[in-house]
């Protein structure tokens, strides 16, 4: 075997350890995660907006006031904390949201729900007691949106924008419950 041949099957055992190991001690990239990662984005003129998140899925469990407590901060999603970035200032509910990267948390109540835009980012949703890292110092808009319930059901917790009535919106929806957070630019 020439010398060529050696080093390619060298590179690529050392690229096969390599992922072995992140698997094993990071993030096993072979299995399916049970909250996938989502990346949504919206794109108007100039203006750009992001949101990542993970998506948990129903799974015939009572999700809004057992799963995700009410009246307790949520993560807003699974894993990860939510980010939401944009590229130009908006107004929400009449408040000033300045251009940059933010997590997203709520407050799900039965009728209202209470949006956060945090300007601290956190690598985790929550700690290793289950609670959020949220916090409330950082917060740049608190706003309440009240709840719609939806005929059928949101199997996987879904993050959407919302264009279609010439005004713009940031939803949630998730089981039979459905927020829909105006952004104006």
């Amino acid at each position: 075997m020439n010398t060529f041949l050696k080093r390619i099957l060298i590179l690529l055992s050392i690229i096969a350890l390599g992922l072995l190991l992140y698997s094993v001690f990071v993030e096993n990239i072979f299995d399916k995660r049970l909250s996938p990662k989502d990346t949504v984005k919206f794109e108007l003129n100039d203006l750009r907006l992001k949101v990542f998140y993970n998506r948990p899925f129903k799974k015939e469990r009572e999700i809004f006031g057992a799963l995700v407590p009410y009246n307790k901060v949520w993560r807003t999603g699974a894993n990860e904390a939510t980010t939401f970035e944009t590229n130009k200032p908006l107004e929400i509910n009449g408040i000033n949201l300045p251009i940059g990267k933010y997590t997203l948390w709520t407050v799900p109540k039965d009728s209202i729900w209470t949006v956060m835009f945090n300007s601290k980012q956190y690598e985790w949703g929550v700690d290793s007691e289950m609670n959020p890292l949220w916090d409330p110092n950082y917060d740049v808009v608190n706003v309440d949106v009240p709840v719609q319930k939806i005929n059928g059901t949101v199997e996987q917790f879904t993050i959407a924008f919302d264009n279609s009535t010439d005004k713009l919106f940031l939803t949630m929806a998730w089981d039979d419950t459905k927020i829909a957070v105006p952004l104006k630019n």
